[in-house]
């Protein structure tokens, strides 16, 4: 009888380990969940406040700058930033990202009433691939022109990461954005649109990216030149 109880004991106690890798797992999966969950909610709330950034109308520039920057992606951002120039809201304008295909005169034609100022106030940069890009050849050419204020002219989904580039680069310039609204972003209820989300939640990451970057990373202007992908039509 004694020996059939230590049988009987001996299989109890195998069984306990066993019995608790269920409940390890369990308490694993929950925390995982949880985790998962917390991670969720805050990309929501960083998403709804980055959103809550971006203008959704285009503004009128109230005072003058020195110069006028515009970040290539689209034909009606080149197309307002020359608008501005030619209404003497800065005495030159750099298109930054200028793709090494393109000619001055094909830009020319997109204005073909302001074709003049390609001659004396216009300068392309064909370096900059990206938003980084941009920022580092508009150092170079602010500095160069000893210019102190900016007006820079990129889509509106673009300006927050564009302004915080640049602003690590030109700390001691005063900076105007001028977004130019998009017409996906300009309806009320792009979130029901899935290109106009994929765009604004692209950004966004694109953004935290950024900011990660800067706050760890040095920000030598070297930074800028470093590769990186193609953003020119973002």
């Amino acid at each position: 009888m004694q020996a059939v109880d230590r049988k009987a004991d001996k299989k109890g106690d195998a069984g306990k380990p066993r019995r608790r890798w269920p409940r390890a797992l369990a308490g694993l999966s929950r925390a995982i969940g949880l985790m998962t969950l917390t991670a969720g909610f805050g990309i929501g709330l960083g998403f709804a406040w980055f959103v809550g950034r971006i203008p959704t109308e285009e503004v009128s520039i109230e005072r003058n700058a020195d110069g006028i920057v515009v970040l290539t992606g689209g034909a009606s951002r080149i197309t307002d930033a020359i608008e501005l120039l030619a209404a003497g809201k800065g005495k030159r304008l750099l298109i930054s990202g200028v793709h090494y295909s393109t000619t001055r005169s094909e830009i020319a034609r997109l204005v073909p009433a302001y074709e003049r100022l390609f001659k004396c106030c216009i300068d392309l940069d064909r370096s900059a691939v990206n938003t980084v890009g941009n920022a580092v050849e508009t150092r170079r050419w602010a500095r160069e022109r000893e210019f102190r204020s900016l007006i820079v002219v990129t889509s509106s989904y673009h300006v927050p990461r564009s302004m915080a580039e640049l602003s690590r680069q030109l700390p001691d310039v005063t900076l105007i954005s001028y977004p130019v609204v998009t017409e996906r972003l300009r309806v009320g209820s792009w979130w029901t649109s899935p290109p106009a989300l994929r765009l604004l939640f692209t950004e966004y990451v694109k953004y935290v990216v950024a900011q990660v970057r800067m706050r760890i990373g040095p920000s030598e202007l070297a930074t800028g030149l470093a590769g990186g992908v193609d953003e020119r039509k973002g």
